[in-house]
């Protein structure tokens, strides 16, 4: 019978041992190379060896910083974006402003200039609201009666005529504007002095010349002023221009639409002129005309009562000279 131990069991050359030999062959390697440089073509071949096996194996930490990366940069660029669209939004609203308070500062300079320009004492007011009827073209400014404004002044703009004040209160005034359907405005043609009556509310944003004869010699483009007329307006501040003609053979009026020159609804501030006509009023000048008639009349009738009395008195000398 065989009691020799198991193979696991085998007594061999000791750990210890081969440690050592293990060892004293790495450092005699490690002199050799050092040394003599004897083992680049070693290490050259093994690398090209290994180098599929060292690709395999840094597949899943390639795998790992790619997806760790794409993940940060995901992360970063969506952040990036986001600041990119605020500071875009930013950007557009500084872009709008400045517009804006350009277009402001321009009117202003423009109102200023008309304003030391204009002989007639005019004061500066600012849209603060439309009026809350949605069936009127009208507007409400900061000034009121507390700034010398009354209704009937008229309002404009840089360029021209926008409208009348119409009702006052204290710190604020509604102006109705020329394309409202109850405004009208005596117009003077500038070309050739032709006198007409501009309505509003026959088109949206447009002004209607009505009862114009067929043969009146209107055409495109003509510029409209104010005539002062009707004691309201100054004459010649621009009101429209005449943008359509329509001549109809089987009528005897035309069709005449006007565009307003002024921005009727294109700013914030305004002028109203505080125009006071030289016209005195319908019912003082009917007074002042009954006045001398009646005075003339009052004359009359003591100039006939002194020719009566003159003609009663002259035949009595005649009669005491026939009494001798």
């Amino acid at each position: 019978m065989d009691y020799s131990p198991p193979p696991l069991f085998k007594q061999g050359t000791s750990a210890v041992a081969r440690l050592v030999l293990y060892v004293a062959i790495a450092l005699t390697l490690l002199i050799v190379d050092a040394r003599f440089n004897a083992l680049s073509i070693v290490r050259q071949v093994a690398a090209t060896v290994l180098m599929p096996v060292e690709r395999v194996v840094l597949v899943p930490r390639d795998a790992l910083r790619t997806v760790f990366d794409y993940a940060q940069s995901s992360a970063t660029l969506a952040g990036e974006n986001r600041e990119l669209r605020h500071s875009a939004v930013l950007q557009a609203e500084a872009s709008v402003r400045q517009a804006q308070l350009e277009a402001e500062n321009n009117q202003l300079r423009k109102l200023l200039g008309l304003q030391q320009q204009s002989t007639t004492p005019v004061t500066a007011a600012e849209i603060l609201y439309d009026a809350r009827d949605p069936y009127s073209q009208r507007i409400v400014i900061d000034k009121g009666s507390q700034q010398g404004l009354r209704a009937g002044y008229p309002v404009i703009d840089e360029r021209g005529v926008v409208g009348q004040v119409t009702r006052v209160s204290p710190f604020q005034s509604e102006v109705t504007l020329l394309t409202d359907k109850d405004q009208a405005i005596p117009v003077q043609v500038v070309r050739n002095g032709l006198r007409s009556v501009a309505f509003g509310g026959a088109r949206a944003g447009h002004l209607d010349l009505r009862f114009m004869a067929a043969s009146a010699d209107l055409q495109q483009g003509d510029l409209l002023v104010t005539s002062g007329l009707d004691g309201t307006y100054p004459p010649g501040l621009p009101v429209a221009k005449i943008s359509h003609v329509e001549r109809k053979a089987d009528t005897a009026f035309s069709r005449v639409w006007c565009e307003p020159v002024a921005g009727v609804r294109a700013h914030r501030q305004l002028l109203v002129v505080r125009y006071e006509s030289a016209m005195p009023p319908r019912e003082a000048a009917e007074d002042k005309a009954e006045t001398p008639a009646k005075g003339a009349r009052s004359a009359a009738a003591r100039a006939a009562a002194a020719s009566a009395a003159a003609a009663k008195a002259a035949p009595a000398p005649a009669a005491k000279e026939a009494q001798r």
